[in-house]
């Protein structure tokens, strides 16, 4: 029995430090699975930066946490933060039709589902011009959950950069 305690403490402490230092596990298939840290930006956030945020806490959301897209968290609505990549900034024009075009380029990887993997209906993001303060994400995953469906997101729930540490692809 103290063993088990007190390996339920150092497991606990090893979490806590982790995620005070910045560390995250992702368990999702949008990025590898594994071990991640949050890099500080010293700089604007570009297209192309895979980062770490937390989505907003509005309806489209809390549907997506219910559905089981998003896994528990600290962030605001009680989800753990997305890694997703930056597609588009203030001012680019994002079109959804059967891909997502930005600035009339096809973007890669980006086709649009109406159903998702139990059927259930997607509804994609109407596009249009990405809003100021806000950044369109996006994952290469097929099945991803990303700015396709729920449009683009505060930059304020920006925690920084997504590198890899101790990553793998199943």
């Amino acid at each position: 029995m103290m063993f088990v305690s007190a390996s339920i403490l150092i497991i606990g402490a090893f979490v806590t430090s982790a995620a005070v230092g910045g560390y995250r596990v992702n368990l999702t298939p949008s990025e590898p699975l594994g071990l991640w840290r949050i890099e500080q930006l010293h700089r604007p956030v570009e297209v192309g930066d895979l980062v770490f945020i937390c989505p907003p806490a509005n309806s489209k959301f809390e549907q997506a946490r219910r559905r089981g897209y998003l896994r528990r968290g600290l962030c605001v609505g009680g989800v753990a933060p997305l890694i997703k990549t930056v597609a588009a900034l203030p001012g680019q024009h994002v079109e959804i039709t059967g891909h997502v075009v930005i600035d009339g380029t096809v973007l890669a990887s980006s086709a649009v589902h109406d159903r998702d993997g139990e059927g259930r209906l997607l509804a994609p993001d109407p596009g249009g011009v990405v809003p100021p303060k806000t950044l369109f994400l996006h994952s290469s995953f097929a099945s991803s959950y990303d700015s396709r469906y729920f449009g683009p997101v505060p930059d304020s729930g920006l925690l920084g950069l997504a590198r890899p540490i101790i990553t793998f692809d199943p």
